[in-house]
């Protein structure tokens, strides 16, 4: 009888270890998040975008002017010469050579201006700082071990839309 108590608490004690281990391992649980969503929503959403969205679209209307009048300019050029009229044609070319040696170096410093925009867009560190902090507070309070990113997903043939995270992290940052 004595044997069989020894014997029953040595088993209650080896499953209350091996129960203790079981609980004691954490179980590893993996989240995604479409940063490419939450960039677009962002910068959808942001002046500076728009700003740049206006400043592009003035430029591309002043070249389209400036174009325009170049366009003119060779039309009364041909109009010259079919008119036998060399010295008004050749006063014509000259102008329309100025014009575009202009429109070129216009579109040049325009689109160098456009890009350094752009490239002050994609760098702002206080979206990325919100970002990051919004993810850690996502994934920290839905017990989420791991967060990836599904723009270098090489490893991810698969996921399940349940620990998709992309709306959380918009929510949270008010988008």
């Amino acid at each position: 009888m004595r044997c069989t108590n020894i014997i029953r608490g040595l088993v209650v004690c080896f499953l209350l270890f091996l129960s203790q281990e079981a609980f004691s391992q954490q179980i590893t649980r993996f989240a995604v998040i479409d940063t490419a969503r939450v960039y677009q929503v962002y910068f959808r959403n942001s002046s500076p975008v728009r700003n740049y969205e206006n400043k592009k679209g003035d430029y591309q209307n002043e070249i389209d002017s400036l174009t325009s009048e170049l366009e003119r300019l060779h039309d009364q050029k041909l109009e010259y010469e079919r008119n036998g009229d060399s010295d008004s044609a050749s006063r014509i070319a000259s102008e329309i050579s100025q014009k575009t040696d202009y429109i070129r170096e216009y579109t040049a410093a325009k689109n160098a201006e456009l890009e350094s925009l752009k490239a002050s867009l994609e760098n702002n560190d206080e979206f990325y700082e919100s970002l990051y902090a919004t993810i850690e507070k996502i994934a920290e309070s839905g017990g989420y071990s791991v967060v990836m990113s599904l723009q270098q997903a090489n490893a991810i043939l698969w996921y399940s839309p349940s620990v998709d995270i992309t709306d959380d992290v918009i929510k949270q940052l008010g988008l």
